[in-house]
């Protein structure tokens, strides 16, 4: 049974973080990590199902108790550091689309590690990814303006081991302002055409635009420090509401 117009929200959330283990499960203000980003999901009203991607028994259970669903357990192959993040969503397509019967307009993915995004955020992105199909668009996904510019104040070794600025522009830099504008890529928000997966293997395979998002969201985490800046940043976004 095809449902008409639905999107998948997917979250991904192995088992094995070496940089801080049992990350996508520690608490974090009550909450365990991965309940911050399956809220998100349920409150997006444009999401129409919630599933979380995983290789571990634990994690699925607490994703459950959060009130996504869990169809399936993630093999072993796309639970490694190597896996690139394209590979699982290609995964989670095709099990949900053979579980559930079901074809989706999109599939969102919410990075577990990044659970300063608001929901207008997710549902600001779906809308810009359904304005520019039009216009050949694969993915939207999030971005910020850099704090560093490779024009300028990013550098690398050359063949002697000398430093040089990392990218040179046509002509000289002198400033931050003159450089050519580059984004970090914000690991938060991703919606992708389903065909698109299908078919490639790496998301700047396409044509792929960038959501903005805030800087103050930027944050994802990958150690203990990241977690401290993140539990600070949303301690005082509570506050402040």
């Amino acid at each position: 049974m095809s449902a008409a117009g639905a999107i998948l929200g997917v979250i991904a959330a192995r088992g094995g973080s070496k940089g801080l283990p049992n990350k996508n499960i520690l608490p974090l203000l009550g909450k365990p990590l991965i309940q911050w980003s399956v809220e998100h999901a349920i409150e997006c009203a444009e999401i129409t199902r919630v599933v979380v991607s995983t290789d571990s028994t634990s994690i699925a259970d607490v994703a459950r108790s959060a009130g996504a669903e869990v169809p399936f357990l993630r093999p072993a192959s796309l639970a490694g550091d190597e896996v690139g993040k394209f590979q699982v969503w290609k995964h989670a397509l095709l099990q949900c689309e053979e579980v559930y019967g079901e074809s989706y307009d999109c599939l969102v993915d919410l990075d577990c590690s990044n659970p300063l995004r608001d929901v207008v955020d997710i549902s600001a992105a779906i809308e810009q990814f359904r304005e520019s199909q039009g216009r050949g668009v694969d993915a939207v996904f999030s971005v910020c303006e850099a704090r560093k510019n490779p024009y300028f104040n990013l550098v690398e070794r050359d063949r002697d081991g000398a430093l040089r600025i990392s990218k040179k522009a046509s002509s000289g830099v002198l400033s931050r302002q003159e450089a050519p504008q580059v984004y970090d890529h914000v690991a938060s928000i991703y919606v992708l055409d389903p065909q698109f997966i299908r078919s490639s293997q790496h998301l700047l395979d396409g044509h792929a635009e960038g959501y903005y998002i805030d800087v103050e969201k930027r944050f994802d985490i990958d150690d203990h420090l990241d977690f401290r800046i993140v539990e600070m940043l949303m301690r005082d976004r509570i506050r402040e509401d």
